[in-house]
Formats: C-alpha cells, structure tokens, sequence
C-alpha cells in the first residue's frame, strides 16, 4: 500500500482527498500502475499536461496542497521527494544507505506535515498565507507559455498519425522549457518499464551538475 493510500485511509475523514495525476502523453503508460496500486481517491491521466500548464509543474511527485476554499496555501512543490537515486552505483545498482535514509526522512517529514495542515488546518506551521504563497509560485515565462502550446499541438498531431510533425513539436516544447522533464519525458526514449530512464536520462541528469533535479522544498526539517 503506497503511502498516499495509507494517508487517505488515515484521514479521509476528515474532509481531506488526495487526487493523483500522472503526467503521460502516452495513452496507457501510467494505466497498469494505477491499476496495480488500486488506489481508493482519485487517480486519473492527463495526457495534454493542462495541469503542468496550471501550476507550473516540471516533474514528479510534486504536489499542490488546496484547502476546503479552494486557496492554494502551498503552491507546486517536490512532494517530499529526495535525489538520492543521483548516488545510485550502476555495478551494484544500489543506492548508499545514508542516502536512502534522507530520502526516507524526507518522504516522511513531508507526509507528516500534510498530516499536520490536515489536523490543524490554518494553524498548521506549515500553511502559507496569500502572500507567502505567492512569493513560492513560480509565474511562468512567455517561452514556457509558448512551451505547452507546442506540447498540446505535438499532442493533437500525433493522435492523428502525423508522427514526425508531433515529435517536433514536443521537441521544441523541451527546449523551450528544458527545467520541465514532464515535457522532455514524452519524447524520450522508455525503457522495459515504459519509464524514461534509460542513458538518454541520465546524460541529462549528469549535465545537472551541482543544480538540483528534485529543488528542496522549504519546509522545516527537509534535506537541502
């Protein structure tokens, strides 16, 4: 059971809902994973990207938290997701402890705190208020406004079989908004999973460098 579901499970009671989107071009890409966890809130496939487009989401987990008025008090964010995969050892394909505990504590501070905006509501320590939220959102630039036109285009066009024109297209999407690796995954090569992980992604990652694939979330008692 992931820990989404045992959240949900927790606190569903308490007005509280996890909605779960994958962001997958790819008709049935995300399916059998859905329809392996059976998760009891939400989850649904948005192949257009329109919430990438909404809150400016460049990669997953990240998590938008939305209280019962419909205000955003922590825009899009790494939904306590840590880059320890980046120590993976690829002879024995395994990840340093130490590595693997931060991103366990991560994960788990981050669970605690929606936890916490759940119980506590507008006290949580953890709820930004209208202004604080807006100084964490991202606004999006005309380059990236014009990135998501050529996703949505690339989209259409290649649902209508016009294969070569729809590559281009989410081709100019990635350089147009190269920090959204929601848009450079659909047009890069998957591997046996059907996950975008194969050398082309971890050139990409490597030419990183000391930036960050997954930004610290600024939350007390996150990993930096």
């Amino acid at each position: 059971m992931s820990v989404w579901q045992k959240l949900y499970d927790e606190l569903r009671d308490n007005n509280f809902i996890v909605i779960a989107v994958a962001m997958d071009a790819r008709a049935d890409a995300a399916r059998s994973w859905i329809e392996n966890a059976a998760p009891s809130y939400p989850a649904l496939i948005d192949r257009d990207h329109r919430l990438s487009e909404l809150y400016n989401m460049v990669n997953v987990p990240q998590a938008v938290w939305i209280d019962e008025a419909g205000r955003i008090v922590r825009p899009a964010e790494n939904a306590g997701a840590f880059e320890a995969f980046r120590s993976l050892n690829f002879e024995t394909m395994t990840v340093p402890e130490g590595k693997q505990q931060t991103a366990a504590a991560a994960k788990a501070t981050y669970v605690q705190a929606v936890r916490d905006w759940v119980l506590s509501g507008k006290d949580s320590g953890h709820v930004f208020d209208a202004e604080q939220a807006r100084a964490h959102t991202a606004l999006p630039s005309a380059e990236i406004a014009q990135a998501h036109c050529h996703f949505r285009l690339g989209q259409y066009l290649l649902r209508h079989d016009r294969v070569d024109e729809g590559q281009e297209n989410l081709v100019e999407a990635s350089r147009l908004h190269p920090a959204s690796w929601n848009i450079w995954r659909q047009a890069a090569e998957t591997n046996d999973t059907g996950l975008a992980a194969g050398p082309e992604f971890w050139a990409r990652v490597n030419a990183l460098g000391d930036s960050y694939y997954y930004p610290p979330v600024d939350m007390a008692g996150m990993p930096k």
